[in-house]
């Protein structure tokens, strides 16, 4: 049963959260109506109360107690929605986000172009280089570069999922200037340290991936309001799996620095996006 229906997203997760603490059963959809996020009831007999509840959200939608519901009732989300099936709707929206979408062709095109026999030169192009070295070859872009190579097909879809659902989360929370910002600045410092660590040898997005799991885990965190958000189960994912790379127990060997100084410096950038705006950024 349709109980009610936003033009925005954050709203209808906003109210969906509030609902579920208080035990009222509802569950978030995408339609494509004017309105297209919807929460439908599955309790007819609640009917009434929810309703009372929905017309009081509608009256302060900026309460504190909404923004509360919206981090305590992480740890209710079911893993099953999780799952690639209900991903997809976002994914597709992702491809309407034009940086996020632009990272993703990037990624593949450099992907195809390595498995159709051009990886020595690809990873000789993109190859990593410290500033010292770059005031003499002038190539600036290596300091990014390794976030577009990939060598393995897991590699690329692991990191492009999360890269395509939390990249446009914040494309469309904060606008495309901002996701450049935060992709870049994760980049460089992931990439930097990684290259301190174990040499010019590596590549990935997982740097810039773990970044961004770091700034939508704590913006949800500090700025719920945002509509920014991931699960506690898959915040306790992120960090076991970690963890789990510095223990040598994993089939690939992982770039452990980049994760690392990523996740941080996504935190970082939480932290200060949070503190000093007070309203959501602009394209």
């Amino acid at each position: 049963m349709l109980l009610i229906a936003f033009s925005r997203e954050q709203d209808a997760r906003l109210l969906g959260n509030y609902l579920q603490q208080q035990g009222i059963d509802v569950r978030y959809r995408m339609t494509q109506e004017e309105h297209p996020h919807a929460l439908e009831l599955h309790e007819a007999t609640r009917l009434t109360e929810a309703r009372s509840l929905v017309e009081e959200f509608l009256r302060h939608p900026q309460d504190q107690k909404y923004q509360q519901a919206a981090w305590q009732q992480g740890d209710a989300v079911s893993m099953q929605e999780q799952t690639i099936i209900s991903w997809l709707p976002m994914l597709k929206r992702a491809l309407l986000s034009p940086v996020t979408s632009a990272a993703l062709v990037i990624c593949l095109l450099v992907y195809l172009g390595s498995i159709m026999g051009g990886f020595a030169q690809l990873h000789r192009t993109l190859m990593f280089q410290p500033v010292t070295q770059l005031l003499e070859t002038h190539q600036w872009w290596r300091l990014l570069g390794p976030a577009f190579l990939h060598f393995s097909a897991l590699h690329i879809v692991f990191n492009l999922l999360w890269w395509g659902l939390l990249g446009s989360q914040i494309e469309r929370c904060l606008g495309s200037r901002h996701l450049v910002i935060i992709f870049v600045l994760t980049a460089l410092l992931s990439n930097y340290a990684q290259f301190l660590s174990s040499g010019p040898n590596f590549g990935g997005l997982s740097g810039v991936v773990y970044g961004v799991m770091g700034f939508v885990w704590w913006c949800g965190w500090l700025r719920p309001g945002w509509g920014l958000s991931l699960s506690k189960p898959l915040v306790g994912f992120i960090l076991l799996w970690l963890v789990f790379g510095y223990t040598d127990m994993l089939w690939v060997k992982m770039a452990n620095t980049a994760h690392t100084v990523g996740l941080i410096s996504g935190c970082i950038l939480a932290v200060l996006y949070t503190r000093f705006s007070p309203d959501k950024g602009t394209s």
